[in-house]
This record gives structure tokens, sequence and C-alpha cells, in this order.
């Protein structure tokens, strides 16, 4: 027979000690707080004989068992030991009842218990209740030996009830100790930079503090020049211990140490008597420039600093493009030395955090990636970390969580304080996601902060949707928008609105050696490659394949899971999920790259042009956008999209890009033939090449700067045409029909009455109000509109019974 050990005994025999020695060190508390405890170790006694005692029962016709798992238990039940366990559990009982104290005062029961312990008794009481339960269930097998009725389901059932509350007595154990494990790391951090304090050693910016203040008492003070003192005093009395950030800068409850933190640390109260007045630590201005930055000749640096991030699929991906890419980076870089030389700029301290890439959200993005998901955010970084590395300036590369908050110096807690200390960085260039984590670790920080932040945004932010306020009164709140940042801070992949800035990418193009000039380098095969490499994008596109089929043989790149059948067409040839140096390689074999319909704006369009294919792609009528596309419902931006790739269909256009009617097989067929007929070299647009980046993003570094109160304009300031749109009409189509663009950096010089003055227009009326479609004139009434929140200059915006007043300039890129 075998038999183990009950885990509630020893459960149980540390409860008692712990008891004992409580008991020994507190002689002058009152004992009745631990007296309800003896019910729970009174039936705690008879469960251990239960689960130790070693019986077992016989039958006449032979023996029989239960089984519980790991347990097999036995009972005897005329077993004398039983009768004389259960008797002394019940005079026990009996000697409680008699024992215990009439009743406790309502304060005395409510006082000093927190949930976490009235949770405990509760548990504790439910354990009890159980135990009692299963002694009654003893009983009752032992007078009834010969009608064996109980449930062997019921014993079950109740076994494993026991063993859920045991491993729930042992978390909540678990959970207790490491929340006084932290509370001492607290308290050892706090005591470690008190330490260096005194030896002047600025680690911590808090001063040591007498927590009764210097007269034994504190007085919240009424101070005109800080409204708002009272009130942050009333919050962090009800919640200064929702968060262990404000116990790490001394917060303690009371009235002083409040006081001091509102004071020294968020500068919501004025200095308390006897401490010098100085501005929050973290609002310190960081050091003037002192080193200029030089075009570098190699991107060691920047390897060193992706090595030392990580080493996942995705970091692999970034720098193997940067690798393969570096030499015509440096080259690049070598053409702007001679014009660098007259004009050198500050070395910026730059941190290129990759939000997406972080926690949970990274390791399913990782996972997209290895099958088949989308690259084009990765390119981006790529490309951009190797660019401003060129260009002269330090860079740190992260994609975790917990070294973003080392960086950037949060304090320990969930992100309700500011950083222990000034940003030591320039600029961020993070996303969305990252931007999320920036705002949960900085606290007041972050608004102080925010205009060194550039955000990575592929498809753009509109002003409409930036401003929180704004945007929910007028149905413009998504998920993504509401940051109140400057417009310009989100850089986009393509120049999809002026309101943003164009950051892009490099295009790997064919051309790198003299020989690839030669005419017989372009020569194609008769083969076009599909771009789409999961399955669901090819869904409803047999018809049109099957036309381009007639006359090119087609190769796919889709991800085939294992043990999965393929469900393509039989007439595709399928490579499965490519390295990039071997997609690369199938492209410039192919005559031409064939859209899906999705993705939507990818930069593999664009780098098929540049390795000589051509473009087809499907045009989209109605329009694409978040009304009709769940792609891009949610997204911040207005925008509606004509085909798959507006960029390529638009500023590339025909011989290289054909945009057809998919559903109409004779509108394939043309497309097709015509370009088969058609030789083309490769080419990439300007504003894709290395130099061209390396213009763009000198620019941006020099003359973008958000934390002044000046708008950020070019230098020399463009030559400003204002034009009248017409109804329904944005201001970047009114500029673009005249061959201008559309510059929201030049909206505060037409944004006066005397402009409409100028151009002719008679207001009956002039309004200065919120709202993203002025200034603009209103034909209906004769009304004049200007412009009150300057985050809302918009490009982009329009509307249907408003005619737009544009600030338009010349194209310079």
């Amino acid at each position: 027979m075998e038999t183990i050990g009950c885990p509630l005994i020893g459960y149980g025999l540390e409860k008692r000690q712990g008891q004992r020695r409580s008991k020994k060190r507190f002689k002058k508390k009152k004992k009745k707080k631990k007296i309800p405890r003896l019910r729970f170790v009174s039936v705690l006694f008879v469960s251990v004989w239960f689960c130790t005692d070693r019986i077992s029962w016989t039958k006449t016709q032979g023996e029989r068992f239960w089984k519980q798992d790991a347990m097999r238990v036995a009972l005897r039940p005329r077993s004398g030991c039983l009768v004389l366990c259960l008797c002394v559990s019940v005079a026990t009982l009996l000697l409680q009842g008699l024992w215990v104290l009439p009743e406790m005062t309502r304060s005395e029961t409510a006082a000093g218990k927190t949930p976490d312990e009235k949770s405990d008794d509760f548990r504790f009481h439910m354990l009890a209740v159980r135990l009692e339960a299963l002694n009654a269930q003893v009983q009752k097998l032992s007078s009834k030996r010969d009608k064996t009725q109980t449930s062997r389901n019921d014993l079950s059932l109740l076994l494993q009830s026991f063993r859920e509350d045991q491993q729930g007595l042992a978390q909540l154990v678990e959970r207790e100790l490491q929340k006084v494990s932290q509370r001492l790391d607290q308290l050892a951090l706090h005591h470690h930079h008190h330490h260096h304090h005194q030896a002047s050693t600025p680690h911590i910016y808090i001063r040591p503090y007498n927590s009764t203040g210097p007269d034994g008492k504190c007085e919240v003070p009424t101070d005109p020049a800080y409204p708002v003192c009272a009130e942050k005093v009333e919050f962090l009395r009800a919640r200064w211990q929702s968060d262990p950030c404000y116990a790490f800068y001394g917060v303690d409850g009371s009235t002083c140490s409040i006081l001091v933190y509102l004071s020294q640390v968020e500068d919501f109260c004025p200095t308390q008597p006897g401490r010098d007045h100085t501005a929050a630590s973290w609002r310190h201005k960081t050091p003037s420039y002192t080193k200029q930055a030089f075009i570098r000749d190699s991107l060691s640096p920047l390897y060193e600093a992706i090595s030392s991030s990580s080493s996942s699929p995705v970091v692999k991906f970034i720098r193997s493009r940067v690798e393969r890419m570096s030499g015509s980076w440096i080259w690049a870089g070598r053409g702007m030395k001679p014009y660098r030389s007259k004009t050198a700029s500050p070395q910026m301290k730059v941190l290129l955090y990759l939000g997406a890439l972080a926690g949970d959200a990274g390791q399913r993005f990782e996972a997209m990636v290895d099958r088949g998901g989308p690259l084009g955010e990765l390119v981006q970084w790529a490309d951009l970390s190797a660019c401003l590395t060129i260009l002269g300036h330090n860079l740190t590369f992260s994609t975790s969580q917990r070294q973003l908050h080392r960086l950037i110096g949060a304090a320990p807690g969930q992100g309700s304080c500011p950083i222990q200390r000034p940003l030591t960085f320039d600029l961020i260039y993070t996303d969305y996601h990252g931007l999320a984590h920036l705002h949960r670790a900085m606290g007041l920080a972050f608004q102080h902060y925010q205009c060194r932040f550039r955000i990575l945004d592929s498809f753009g932010t509109e002003p409409a949707f930036n401003l929180a306020s704004y945007a929910h009164l007028h149905g413009y709140k998504t998920l993504w928008g509401s940051w109140g940042l400057q417009p310009r801070q989100y850089m986009t992949m393509f120049p999809h609105t002026p309101d943003n800035s164009f950051l892009g990418f490099v295009g790997e193009d064919a051309v790198k050696t003299k020989e690839e000039f030669k005419p017989e380098s372009y020569k194609k095969d008769n083969i076009a490659v599909i771009y789409g490499k999961q399955e669901y994008m090819w869904q409803g596109k047999s018809d049109y394949l099957e036309v381009i089929s007639q006359k090119l043989e087609i190769h796919a790149t889709v991800y085939q899971p294992p043990g999965r059948a393929s469900s393509l067409p039989s007439f595709i040839k399928n490579h499965g999920l490519l390295t990039q140096e071997n997609f690369l390689q199938l492209l410039r074999r192919a005559k031409v790259f064939v859209g899906l319909g999705f993705p939507y704006e990818g930069p593999a369009p664009v780098e098929a042009v540049a390795l000589g294919c051509m473009f087809l792609q499907p045009r989209f009528d109605p329009p694409h956008s978040s009304h009709n596309d769940g792609f891009y419902k949610g997204k911040p931006t207005t925008r509606q999209i004509s085909s798959q790739h507006p960029y390529a269909e638009r500023f590339v256009g025909k011989p290289f890009v054909w945009t057809v009617d998919v559903t109409n097989g004779t509108d394939v067929r043309e497309a097709v033939e015509s370009i088969l007929k058609t030789q083309v070299r490769p080419f990439t647009p300007p504003e894709f090449t290395c130099v061209g980046m390396l213009e763009r993003m000198r620019r941006y570094v020099t003359q973008q700067n958000f934390c002044g109160n000046s708008t950020a304009v070019w230098d020399p300031e463009p030559v400003l045409t204002v034009l009248l749109g017409p109804l329904g009409q944005s201001c970047v189509d009114v500029c673009r029909r005249s061959a201008l663009t559309c510059d929201p950096a030049l909206f505060h010089r037409l944004n006066t009455p005397d402009t409409f003055t100028r151009i002719g227009l008679g207001c009956s009326s002039t309004v200065q109000e919120v709202n993203h479609l002025f200034p603009s004139y209103s034909p209906w009434g004769r009304l004049c509109g200007l412009q009150q929140e300057p985050l809302l200059f918009s490009c982009a915006g329009l509307d249907s019974s408003h005619r737009r007043l544009c600030p338009c300039r010349s194209r310079y890129e």
C-alpha cells in the first residue's frame, strides 16, 4: 500500500511555528487577533491525521481503494485512533467557543485591515469549512462501512479543491514575499542614493528631509503662482501608494514629504521654507554642443550599436541590409564632404527605439516576419540608422523597454513620476508603440521633452487627428492619434501630405559598376514576380493572374507552412519565402513586378523599378479609405487611395508603372502586351537615393527645432505663393495643380485678415476658431475664417463648403 504526506502538513506547521515566533517577539500585543485562527488549527489537526495515518479498509470480499492522482487513501472505520481524534477535535472546538472574546468593536475589525489581509481571512475560512466537510465525510464512511454509497467523484472533487486551496495559499505567500523584497530593494536604493548625495555625487535629485517638518508640521501653501498645489497634495495623500515611484522619491504619506516632492520633483508647489528654490532636476538644461558632426567613411559605429542591442531575426535583417548597402552609403557621403565642410552642424546624441519590436508586440512582429510579414518598417529603420551614422551623429540602438528605462533614467515603478535626471538624448526616433512606452515611463517629463521625439509613421498623421481635444469633439479620434505633437514630428515612408515630414528610404538599385551601364545588362527574362508573400493576398485574383500567365511565366515567393497544401493556381512557380538577397536576384531577372492590391504603399515597388522591373498594379474604384477599407480604418488619415501604390502611380508613372482595372481582362492584356514591347533602364527617384536621403535628413536634423517658440521653416525661407482653392479641395491638390507644394510652416504668414483683402475677397464677417479647415473662405455668407490653434494648420484638410487659403512654394527636392 502506498502512502504519502499531505501537503497541508508543512504549511500548517510553518504557520504555527511563525505564530509562536511572533508571540515571543510581540508580547505586549493582544492575543485576540490570533484566536480566530484556532478554528483552522483544530480542523487542520484532523486533516493532518487523515492525510498521514496509515490505515486500510479490509472488506470480507476483498480490498477497495480510492485513488486521487499521487495519493492513495485507505480507511479503517472502526479504528480506535479515529474515534479518539474526532473526540479531540470536537473538544477543541468547544473550548474555542468558550475562549474567544464575544465580539470585537467595529473599529478594531476595520483598523489595519488591507484588502489582501481580508482576502487571506476569507481563504482561511473557506479552507476550514472544507476541512470540516472532509471530517464529516470521514464520519460518514465510519458509520456506513457496509453501505459504500460515497461517490468516488465527490471525493475526487473534494480532494481537488484542497489541492487548489493549498496552491492558492502558497502563491499568496510568494506574492507577499515579493512585495517585501521589492520594498527592501527600494529602501536600499534610496539609502544608496542618499549616501551618494552626501558625498556630493548628485545621482538622486531630492534633498533629505524630515517628514514632520522643522516645526513638527507642514501646511499646504496658498500661493497664486501654484494654483493646483492643494489639489495635487490631496491627490497624493490618497494615491501615493499607487505607484512605487512616489516612495522612491521619498513620499511616505505625510504632508511634508508630499510638499517636498511636489516642489522639488514635479514643481506644482512652492519651495518649503528653509530650502533653496531650484528647478526640478529633470528640467535642467543639457550641456551645449561641444563637438561638430563630420561625414564618416565607415559604418562601424552602427554595427557596434546594433550588435549590442539584440540578436533577434528582425535586428539581423536590419544589419544585413545596412551591410549590403554600405558601399552606396559611403560613396554618397564622400560626395557630400566638400559641401558639408562649409556648413558644419553640431553632433547629436540620438536614440533609435524600435517600440514595435519591444515586449510581446515584438515577439508577434518577429513571428510575422518569419512567415512573410511586413518588412517596410525595418527597411526604414535600417536606412535611417545608416543615414544618421554617415552624417556623423552618435547613435544608441534599442529594442528593449527595460533598456529604454535605463537609458532615459526612469524612476522605478509604473511611470507616474518624472525621470530622475535630464534627458541625455538630443533626438529620439521611435514609432507609435515606442511613443506609448515613453509616455508610461517619463511621467510629467514626457510633455517637457516631447519636442525631441520623431515618430516613424508609415501612413502619416493629419493635424485633425493629432490634437486630442479637437479629435474627440469632431469625430477624428483614433487609436493612433491624439498625441498633440507638432505634425512635422511624424515622419512618413512616402510624401503623403506636407503636414508630416517625408523620411523615406533608399531603393536598392542595380547600377553599381560601369559594366551595368551596358545595354545588355538590362536584358530581362519574360517572367513576372508577384508582390504578395502570404496566400490570403491572392484571394479573388485568379482571373487577373491567368491573363498575365498567357504572356509571362509567373513566379511567387509565398510562405508555405510545413505540411499544408498550396492553394495557389497550378501555373504559379512558387519559390517559397526567400532571403532578401535571393529575392533581389529574382527581381533582376524579372520583366514585371505584379501587384495584387495589397500590401498598400510598401517599399517593394520602388525597389523593383530601381532594379529594372516595371510595376503593374490594380486601380481602385471607388478609392480605398478609412470609410470602406478595414486596413485604413482607425488610421489617422483621410486620404483616398486610388491604387495600390498612389506615389508610384502619380510621381513615377509610365513606362515604369502601369495601373489597370484588374476586373477587365482586356485592360490587363493590353497593359501586359505594352510592357513586353517596352525597354526600360533601372530608375530610382532622386528622393529615394542615398544622396537624396542624406541631404533630406541633414536639413531635418539641423533646421527642424520644435523645442522653441518659433515656427520651423527652411533657411532661406522660401517664396510664398497664396492660392485660393475651389470648394472641396485640399491645399495639397491646390498647390500641386500649379506645380507647387503646400508648406504648413508658411500658414502663419497668410493667417491674417489682410490676406483675404489682397486676393480680392470681401468678407462680410471674419471669425477666428479652432478648425483644421481654417484659414478658408465660405461663399455662403462670405465668411472668412482664421486659424486659432497653430497645431491645426493643415494642408490635407478639405470640405465641400470651404475654399481653402493655401501657402504654396516651389519644389526644391
